[in-house]
């Protein structure tokens, strides 16, 4: 019997604070594996096949990304398929859509755009309610300077130094066509702090860890541990400058994953 696939698309969020980041990992929980046991279930076993748009690391967050869904043999009727899935998601996890699309789409090749969020406080200590959403700096941190270093990172630059482990043939090169630092007015609640803040790093594509190491990068400036000459340094591929300090996973967030047409 020849197989017949079908495809669809499946916009997603989710709270990552309790998983192991996206990829299905033996022993640990993971968005992927609650995401495919959910479906298996709706789909009383079928065979079927997931592909993120991208990977997310432990306690990463998720406001809107794409999963691509292979049905084999036989379609889903969607109208009946998305409430259903949402039902049996835990409660952590929400389908926001769910369409079809064809053979000729491709997930992880097609053309996109990313948008991070890196929500962070500093000084007071903050309500333990937070902890899923912004990370907690001890020390003052000069946020004007910080604003400045963030400015650094725009345009197209070699990331050698923001690419984790990169390999000889890792591609470093990429541009960043928005970063900067404002006061955060996104995301509200009463627990939170008077004020905080976010960095938003908006571009085609990023290396594993390469937000985190920025984040990090900007905190050891705000903290007075290095200059804006040392990132305008780390910037230059030929300096092969290897920094240390990964931001920590529980401020990011996946904002926003925009397909090209």
């Amino acid at each position: 019997m020849q197989r017949i696939r079908f495809y669809y698309l499946i916009k997603l969020q989710y709270l990552g604070f309790r998983y192991h980041g996206w990829q299905k990992q033996p022993d640990v929980n993971t968005v992927e594996r609650m995401v495919e046991r959910t479906i298996s279930y709706v789909l009383e076993r079928k065979k079927f096949k997931l592909i993120a748009a991208g990977r997310t690391d432990a306690k990463v967050s998720v406001n809107q990304t794409y999963v691509e869904l292979f049905v084999d043999n036989e379609p889903l009727n969607v109208e009946e398929f998305f409430p259903l899935l949402n039902q049996n998601l835990p409660p952590d996890i929400r389908a926001l859509a769910v369409t079809e699309t064809t053979k000729d789409f491709n997930i992880i090749n097609h053309p996109k755009q990313k948008e991070y969020l890196y929500f962070f406080a500093f000084a007071e200590k903050f309500h333990p309610f937070c902890a899923p959403f912004m990370v907690f700096m001890k020390e003052d941190l000069n946020i004007e300077l910080m604003k400045e270093g963030a400015k650094l990172f725009e345009g197209k630059h070699d990331f050698w130094s923001y690419a984790y482990k990169p390999k000889p043939e890792t591609q470093t090169q990429g541009r960043i066509d928005e970063c900067e630092i404002v006061e955060n007015d996104i995301y509200t609640a009463n627990f939170f702090p008077k004020k905080s803040y976010v960095l938003k790093v908006r571009g085609k594509g990023f290396k594993r860890h390469q937000i985190r190491l920025m984040m990090g990068t900007l905190f050891d400036l705000g903290r007075g541990l290095v200059t804006l000459e040392f990132i305008q340094s780390t910037l230059n591929a030929e300096n092969k400058i290897k920094l240390e300090h990964i931001a920590q996973p529980s401020g990011l967030i996946l904002n926003e994953v925009k397909l090209d047409e």
